[in-house]
């Protein structure tokens, strides 16, 4: 008797033990996002937690996300990261530049925890970046405002003095002045990625210049709004910016940060993920020209589409030769293209660019 009920406490335990790994494998992987703006900013912030959501249905609850908003790029940004890994999330996306030393720290410290940041370029063994070929939609937008201007001036309202941002003010002109030669960029620096009062402060300078179609490299729907309420045209930049924009909105740059993030945690859940630098464009379905206003004729919208589709095919690349800097001499031969790691290094204008890259 007494064997036999050893024997049934044992099955027992087995079952029990066995009943909890099935529901500790069943447990989701965490994964926290640290925002530089507010999720409401309807730009570079609410795309990646357009993603970040994504992400999360996409996995039919295999991965558990979390975010922290408005986080600045400053030591309380480590104080962030620090609490996410502590938390026990597996993996920690960044999604700023100015991230970038406090990432290096963290990642050192929480050797099994991944940490991934957006534009930067410091890896580890446990620090891999990533980002979007942005300069893909400035050049896609950039060939409407060459086809919509009617003054030729076109204005970009720009957030800080880094190469990502120079790069999407250069591949912007490349696409204006590839349907329309006279045309002419100008940049005004608010040093900031989010801040609407600055963007509408610039918006109204570049229109006082006589620019007649804006862009931005910023995070806030302030330049659409303004464009629309002093009768000029701008772009959605990161997202769709219509209902801010109106009619004023000729187009939007779209990024589909999602693919990144599920690849990523695909990876991670397959025991997989390696470090590195991951860059996807229109190729992967990472950035699309889209949402295009009434104000667009349909061979304006087809013309952006070809050269869209073009990208996507490898048989287009913006910064392709001959290109010349703003001086006028010759910095890439015809036919030859930068490379990434070119791109990454990019601190000149191209022809077309009036103004100076401050110091």
């Amino acid at each position: 008797m007494l064997l036999s009920r050893l024997k049934t406490l044992a099955v027992a335990l087995t079952v029990a033990v066995s009943g909890l790994g099935v529901a500790h494998a069943a447990d989701p992987v965490k994964a926290g996002f640290v925002y530089i703006g507010p999720v409401g900013d309807h730009g570079w912030t609410y795309a990646h937690d357009v993603g970040r959501k994504a992400l999360e249905a996409q996995s039919g609850g295999k991965v558990a996300t979390t975010f922290v908003e408005n986080v600045p790029e400053t030591a309380d940004a480590e104080r962030v990261l620090r609490d996410l890994a502590q938390k026990g999330n597996k993996v920690v996306f960044a999604t700023s530049f100015g991230y970038m030393n406090q990432m290096v720290k963290v990642a050192k410290a929480f050797p099994n925890t991944i940490f991934m940041h957006a534009t930067g370029y410091k890896t580890g063994a446990n620090l891999g970046v990533y980002d979007v070929r942005t300069y893909e939609g400035a050049y896609m937008l950039g060939v409407v405002a060459g086809k919509m201007s009617k003054g030729n001036k076109l204005g970009v309202v720009a957030s800080i003095p880094i190469p990502e941002v120079i790069r999407n003010i250069n591949a912007f002109t490349l696409g204006a002045r590839s349907v329309n030669p006279a045309i002419t960029t100008r940049a005004i620096w608010v040093n900031a990625w989010f801040d609407p009062g600055k963007e509408r402060e610039a918006a109204l300078a570049l229109i006082s210049q006589g620019c007649d179609v804006l862009m931005q490299n910023t995070d806030s729907p302030a330049v659409v709004q303004t464009a629309q309420e002093k009768g000029v045209l701008a772009f959605g930049w990161d997202s769709d910016m219509s209902k801010f924009g109106g009619k004023a909105q000729l187009a939007a740059s779209v990024l589909n940060w999602g693919v990144i993030y599920k690849k990523t945690l695909d990876e991670v859940q397959a025991g997989t993920w390696k470090t590195g630098d991951l860059w996807w464009g229109v190729k992967e379905g990472a950035v699309n020209i889209d949402n295009f206003g009434p104000a667009v004729p349909a061979a304006v919208k087809k013309l952006a589409e070809e050269r869209r589709d073009a990208l996507k095919a490898g048989k287009l690349h913006p910064f392709t030769g001959p290109i010349k800097d703003q001086s006028g001499k010759e910095v890439l031969a015809s036919g030859k293209t930068y490379s990434d790691a070119e791109l990454k290094k990019m601190n000149f204008y191209v022809q077309g660019v009036e103004g100076n890259i401050p110091k």
